[in-house]
């Protein structure tokens, strides 16, 4: 009896100390919280843990997957996930547009060229050869009337002892005598040389030549006058090349020898950008500033504008009508100017803020924590500001700088305004 008492104690003790071991095996499986959050290997993706350890196969510490949002982040896993082309995470200043009314001005640049307006051809109205030359170099100045060059023309010869023999033994026949005296006009011969030839029964064998326009001599075949714009046909001062008119040679009959340029009237090709070209009329006051002479500037008005683009040039072209009576403006001298065009009263914002994509305008609009492409129509242009006439409101918050955000242009998927 006393043993079977022994043996139930001890069976009591050992369940007590039995339950007692199970309940502290227990206690960490309490204290274990399920997460979300997984961990992986680097080298080992397939490895997936609900917690921090080791890798079972390379033994490297476990990390956590990425892709997952931080904490309090405020940015969503949808947000990161959004296709490059159309959305950008970016840490760049938000602007809003501002509704204001803003002097309107175009600046442009430009330079001076002479006025073609201005522009008057020597040719020669008969074949012959060149006896003797006065105008001795480019930009010689000559006056109307100057005598220019001597030339001697068989033509004219004979047309001169036609008219000497009329006179002398057929001067009942006035009208062929008129005949012939007219023909000599028009050959080129004025009234006081045609009366010179009849009063004296003598021709000209060397007929000089006078100059009907008054101006600056430009040799006609290397001085084009294209100004600043081309390289290819520089100016004959610029590069002291001779008269390609000598003493001595042949001309044809039609061939133009000289050009003759009134150097007191210049004109201002100024080039606009296609970005102001609808803020831009006729009268309009320009402003133009050289600087070669600091301090000076000169007042005038948009005189014409260029109905075409030239080759390459994406600007349009006005021009300014300019008077030189002093010889102070130098032709091909670089000037800039400011044109008043009134005052415009839109939206506007910086020109960083706007990614010029040729045919399409972008902006980059704040959508939550990330930026998207949205396309906008622009207007005038103001110094560093733009105005936008379809595509933004007063109340929206764009990338303060579109470039930042823009990889490159071609992968822009724009959000259409319309």
């Amino acid at each position: 009896m006393k043993n079977i008492k022994i043996i139930t104690i001890s069976l009591l003790l050992g369940t007590l100390l039995f339950a007692a071991c199970s309940d502290q095996k227990k206690e960490p499986a309490k204290a274990q919280v399920k997460t979300d959050v997984k961990y992986t290997c680097p080298m080992h993706p397939q490895i997936m843990e609900d917690h921090p350890g080791s890798c079972p196969i390379c033994g490297m510490t476990l990390v956590k997957k990425s892709g997952q949002a931080s904490e309090g982040s405020g940015i969503s896993l949808n947000t990161v996930l959004q296709p490059v082309n159309t959305a950008v995470l970016s840490a760049v200043a938000a602007i809003t547009p501002e509704q204001k009314e803003i002097p309107a001005t175009i600046s442009a640049q430009g330079y001076l060229d002479f006025d073609t307006r201005t522009f008057n051809n020597i040719a020669s109205r008969f074949s012959g050869r060149i006896e003797k030359l006065y105008v001795k170099y480019a930009f010689q100045e000559i006056h109307r009337g100057q005598r220019i060059f001597d030339i001697y023309s068989p033509d004219l010869v004979t047309a001169q002892q036609d008219l000497i023999y009329l006179t002398k033994n057929s001067a009942q026949e006035t009208g062929l005598i008129d005949a012939a005296r007219q023909k000599l006009l028009l050959l080129g011969m004025n009234y006081e040389q045609v009366n010179q030839v009849v009063k004296t029964g003598k021709a000209f064998y060397s007929l000089p030549i006078y100059s009907p326009y008054a101006g600056h001599v430009h040799d006609v075949a290397h001085s084009q006058m294209a100004g600043a714009a081309s390289t290819e046909t520089p100016s004959d001062f610029a590069n002291n090349l001779p008269l390609s008119v000598r003493e001595g040679m042949y001309v044809e009959k039609g061939q133009n020898l000289f050009n003759v340029v009134n150097p007191h009237k210049l004109w201002a090709i100024l080039k606009i950008d296609r970005s102001a070209v609808a803020a831009l009329k006729l009268n309009q006051q320009v402003t133009i500033t050289l600087p070669d002479l600091p301090g000076k500037s000169i007042t005038g008005k948009v005189n014409f504008i260029e109905p075409v683009l030239q080759d390459g040039d994406k600007t349009t072209s006005i021009r300014v009508y300019l008077d030189n009576m002093d010889h102070g403006l130098k032709v091909n001298s670089i000037v800039k100017a400011t044109i008043q065009t009134g005052s415009t009263n839109g939206l506007w914002i910086p020109r960083s803020a706007l990614v010029d994509l040729g045919r399409t305008q972008v902006v980059w609009l704040k959508n939550g924590a990330s930026y998207k492409a949205h396309q906008v129509t622009t207007g005038a242009t103001n110094g560093n500001e733009t105005q936008i006439t379809k595509g933004l409101s007063a109340t929206d918050s764009l990338a303060s700088n579109a470039q930042y955000l823009t990889d490159s242009e071609s992968f822009i998927k724009t959000q259409s305004h319309e």
